[in-house]
């Protein structure tokens, strides 16, 4: 199955193609109007498999471009699909301006518009190392020969772009790929795992295959139920990704600071995280693009949390017009994309010795809070959660579910974070990938508590 946006010009001309797009649309402009316009665009081969087969393969070819029309304080937006044929995709850029122009004469000022005060273009373009799909899918079906294997896997460039009239230009182009996948014992008993990078390297998928072999036998044992309680548990990397992802709903937002409605509030008036814990939004090792999509530089590095106090936040321009804050390359949901937690002196082999009774927990799902205000976090261990005793592995956990703060997990509670971290890619392609990362360790908690 292929879906494309009859896409004829190559993925290596999509820069000039943007430029030539911006310059019709800067010979457009009428009297004191200005624009904007940000450019999104993938070429992406997708595979679906199922008990072990391929059961839906796919290549998606898309390029959308947003228009932004400015004139004083007012402005208008429209988001147009692109055929890929230069005169075509002008006429269609030409056209989204007239019609914002039109929106314009009955639009009011906004008081929070905030555009860049200087221009800056950058360019950056990374290219992985990638078999075709066709030999990674080879590699990963051989690697799960005998298994009920479930995955998916994406793959293939991703593109960014940003113009205005002014003349800043800025472009991005990262290539990857993302497989995401679980080994079946059977009904919901199953062992999750990723692969995901730059580069693709055939003995890392097959050791990371070989450990979810293990532990899918592992699963073969009788399981065992807990009482609700508090228990000694171990968090994977995994597991890890998911807690700080629920902290990214607002957690960092310097809007939902102002208006206290983060759950990381109480950071302000002297709550803590434990010493160890550090949290920074790392664009320059991530995937994310070094510019955001009004055209405003990301820095390499924003410091969030350093030595367990929250020390800085995501700020967008308007939320930066409306506070009086200074912008910092935010999204306009001021959520990370490219979260770096910092590693401990925990060395991961060791994990399970450290841990020595309690429980393993390969991953958390279906997270919401329960009590926003305190940081109160609640989920599910559904995948792979183990009983360990003596450092050693005995027998699979039914479900549970767990309630506990954050504060506690990563303050008063937290014993180690392991010397390791794992970088995990978004697997979310709804519309298109994301270029969103996380880059976290493995976490020993003293306590966790659980509910069910």
């Amino acid at each position: 199955m292929t879906t494309t946006m009859n896409a004829t010009v190559a993925a290596r001309d999509l820069e000039a193609y943007f430029g030539d797009l911006a310059a019709a649309l800067r010979t457009g402009l009428a009297g004191s109007e200005r624009f904007a316009a940000s450019f999104s665009a993938e070429d992406t081969d997708f595979v679906r498999m199922n008990h072990g087969k391929v059961r839906q393969p796919g290549t998606v070819s898309q390029r959308y471009l947003s228009v932004r029309l400015i004139d004083g304080q007012r402005h208008a937006e429209h988001t147009v699909t692109l055929s890929g044929q230069p005169a075509v995709d002008r006429e269609r850029a030409l056209s989204a301006l007239r019609g914002l122009r039109s929106a314009l004469a009955d639009a009011v000022d906004d008081p929070h518009l905030l555009l860049p005060a200087a221009t800056h273009s950058s360019r950056d373009v990374r290219h992985g190392a990638l078999p075709t799909a066709e030999a990674a899918v080879d590699a990963i079906l051989d690697a799960a020969a005998g298994t009920d294997f479930v995955g998916l896997y994406a793959s293939g460039p991703v593109f960014r772009g940003f113009a205005n009239s002014e003349g800043q230009r800025n472009w991005h182009a990262v290539t990857t790929f993302n497989l995401q996948w679980s080994l079946y014992h059977r009904a919901d008993k199953a062992v999750k795992a990723a692969y995901a990078g730059f580069d693709w390297d055939p003995a890392a998928l097959r050791e990371r295959m070989d450990d979810a072999r293990t532990r899918l036998a592992l699963l073969a044992r009788p399981a065992k139920s807990l009482a609700p309680g508090a228990y000694r548990a171990y968090l994977t990397p995994a597991a890890m990704e998911e807690l700080t992802g629920v902290l990214s709903w607002g957690g960092f937002s310097a809007r939902a600071l102002a208006t206290k409605q983060s759950p990381l509030t109480r950071m302000e008036t002297g709550e803590r995280m434990d010493p160890r814990v550090t949290l920074t939004e790392d664009t320059a090792h991530g995937v994310a693009a070094a510019f955001q999509g009004e055209g405003f530089d990301r820095p390499p590095e924003v410091s969030l949390v350093r030595a367990g106090e929250l020390v800085g936040s995501l700020v967008s321009p308007r939320t930066a017009r409306e506070f009086g804050l200074v912008a910092n390359g935010a999204n306009g949901y001021e959520a990370p994309e490219a979260l770096v937690m910092g590693a401990g002196d925990l060395p991961a082999r060791d994990a399970l010795a450290a841990l020595d009774r309690g429980l393993y927990v390969g991953n958390l799902h279906y997270l919401n809070y329960s009590d926003r205000t305190a940081c109160r976090v609640t989920g599910m261990t559904r995948f792979a959660t183990f009983w360990v005793e003596g450092g050693q592995i005995v027998a699979p956990v039914d479900v549970l579910r767990f309630d506990d703060t954050v504060y506690r997990l990563l303050g008063s509670k937290l014993e180690a974070l392991t010397a390791e971290r794992e970088m995990l890619l978004s697997s979310e392609s709804y519309g298109s990938r994301q270029l969103t990362s996380a880059h976290v360790p493995g976490a020993l908690v003293s306590e966790m508590a659980f509910t069910l």
